[in-house]
């Protein structure tokens, strides 16, 4: 009986040493409900395509150029092929993330720290970008020097864009009237102008997000290596209740490592942490009356059951869950590999069961 395979998307980043353009590109990849690896092909020439999403239909492909003038790119998908539908720009410099909704793409600029709204029609084109200028600072100074874009979630009839460099959530309308209507700056007051919807601990640095079904948002802090837990406070509002370590692993020199993404399927999580180079993986439960331990935050209880040890140098970049949680795909940057893990969902373990080598992995979808 054969096994299902399912298809991955794979964005690069250019090879150490490269400028962006030499050579990267978007990947075709297969993997069964194993995590075994089936082939490997490049199907579309980009610069620097480090992070990918499909509409909701799933027939466009968007991808983002993280270079100082950032751009944004379609593409029609057809057949397991990729025609090139045009780009845009992305509204700022060194975009890193790029969500879609029925009829607007949204990017996180991460550095200028602008957030970009861009029209996207059914067939795949693009319009001009409408931008949205964020300030600020935090206290780590070497990464927070000034606002820092980095990941934009769809949050009901709005969007939710975390500030690695302010310590903050933003929030916009998601496609309110005039927002993606021609070009240029928005109004920073005013129905479609930014308001914070929730301030971090100084130093956290929002990277990505989830949310789960009852509202709450669980955040992974790039810079204190901390899940941390905010629940709604109202239209427009969340109130962070507390925050956990991800991961028992450090450094080598002790130091915290630095998540990247974080995914959700039934009461795991799994976070990439770059550094102890491990895909950890927590348990999250509703907490008992009254439980006040370490590992109880608000209304949630939430402890780390496994560290999938992915190799030394592994910087695990961003991963993509499959199977209904059963595999996990990981984007291992530096070590040039996609590396597949089967998560046994009942304890929480995962074991290395295929690597398949690949230039610089930065970002897995599934097709």
């Amino acid at each position: 009986m054969s096994i299902p395979t399912a298809a991955l998307w794979i964005g690069t980043y250019p090879t150490a040493g490269s400028a962006p353009g030499g050579g990267e590109g978007i990947w075709r990849v297969g993997v069964d409900l194993n995590g075994r690896f089936a082939g490997g092909e490049l199907v579309a020439p980009v610069a620097a395509p480090s992070f990918l999403a499909l509409d909701p239909t799933g027939r466009t492909l968007l991808a983002v150029t993280e270079a100082d003038a950032g751009v944004l790119s379609a593409f029609r998908v057809s057949d397991g092929a990729l025609d090139p539908a045009g780009s845009v720009a992305s509204g700022g410099s060194s975009p890193c993330h790029v969500v879609a909704t029925g009829t607007a793409a949204w990017v996180a600029n991460y550095g200028d720290g602008t957030a970009a709204v861009v029209a996207l029609s059914p067939d795949g084109t693009l319009g001009a970008p409408r931008t949205f200028a964020h300030e600020g600072s935090g206290p780590v100074t070497d990464r927070q020097e000034a606002s820092h874009a980095h990941f934009v979630h769809v949050w009901g009839d709005r969007v939710l864009v975390s500030d690695l460099g302010t310590d903050e959530l933003r929030t916009y309308p998601v496609e309110g009237p005039g927002l993606i209507e021609g070009s240029g700056s928005a109004a920073a007051a005013g129905p479609s102008g930014g308001e914070v919807a929730a301030v971090l601990p100084p130093g956290t640095g929002p990277r990505h997000l989830v949310e789960l079904a009852d509202g709450t948002i669980l955040l992974v802090g790039e810079l204190d290596c901390r899940l941390h837990v905010l629940v709604p406070a109202g239209p427009g509002r969340l109130e962070h209740v507390g925050s956990v370590a991800i991961t028992r692993r450090t450094m080598p020199d002790g130091a915290p490592g630095y998540p990247s993404h974080i995914t959700v399927a039934g009461d795991l999580v799994h976070v990439g942490v770059r550094g102890p180079d491990v895909l950890a993986v927590l348990r999250v439960r509703a907490a008992a009356p009254g439980a006040d331990g370490p590992a109880d935050v608000g209304h949630l209880t939430i402890e780390n059951v496994s560290d999938v040890e992915l190799g030394a140098g592994a910087w695990p970049r961003h991963h993509a869950v499959l199977a209904d949680g059963g595999v996990v795909v990981v984007a291992a940057q530096n070590t040039d590999e996609l590396i597949a893990v089967r998560l046994d969902r009942a304890a929480g373990k995962g074991d290395i069961t295929d690597r398949l080598e690949l230039p610089v992995p930065a970002c897995v979808l599934e097709a």
